[in-house]
């Protein structure tokens, strides 16, 4: 397996992975009646505004997969108030035309997540003030326990450092168990915690070796 930047070809992938990992890290596919949906909101507009920050766990062309298939992803944004702004203006309106509310019945995920999509998104000013990037990573059974999740998280690390952003956070829900552990591995620290999940953190310049704060 190899990290490599993102490429056009990937974006269907991408949004296959996000599905196939949208129930707290396991198979969502049978959860939702669009599977695009998940993708359209958590990976879609960062291969559109920021895909020098998208990376991918190429295992070249394990059993029952085409030579090249991502595995895995990482996805960030350098400045997320700025992100948040241009999602607003240019990516959320056709989606909330292509979903209006009540697009699909009550009670289910997706929507759950129409309606998620139609809320304002405002990202809390202390975290940001410390940690303005942010960050999605996402990776398939096949991927894990390899490594890769750490390669990935190093990778942009690296690259958010380089755009010159001082630290960079996350949400998880409360039910990712694993998910939690694997950031607190990397360094995360736990900024706020609500029933539902939790935004994490960590600075950018701290190398991915050192215990955590």
């Amino acid at each position: 397996m190899i990290i490599r930047p993102y490429e056009p070809g990937d974006t269907d992938a991408l949004y296959d992975i996000c599905l196939r990992t949208g129930d707290n890290g396991d198979d969502a596919t049978g959860q939702f009646a669009d599977p695009r949906l998940l993708g359209e909101i958590f990976v879609g507009p960062y291969l559109r505004y920021e895909p020098e920050l998208a990376f991918v766990i190429d295992d070249g062309a394990p059993a029952g997969y085409v030579l090249g298939a991502p595995a895995g992803y990482v996805l960030g944004a350098r400045d997320t108030v700025e992100f948040e702004r241009v999602c607003e203006r240019e990516w959320w309106p056709p989606l909330r035309e292509k979903y209006p509310p009540g697009s699909f019945p009550a009670g289910t995920r997706d929507a759950h997540y129409v309606r998620l999509l139609h809320e304002s998104r405002t990202v809390d000013p202390a975290v940001v003030a410390e940690y303005p990037a942010h960050l999605h990573i996402d990776l398939l059974p096949r991927a894990q326990g390899h490594g890769m999740g750490r390669a990935l998280m190093k990778r942009l690390l690296a690259a958010l450092r380089e755009a010159g952003a001082p630290g960079v956070h996350l949400g998880v829900g409360a039910a990712n168990t694993r998910a939690i552990a694997f950031y607190e591995r990397m360094g995360f620290r736990t900024l706020r915690q609500s029933p539902g999940g939790r935004t994490m953190g960590r600075p950018t310049t701290r190398n991915l070796s050192a215990p955590g704060p």
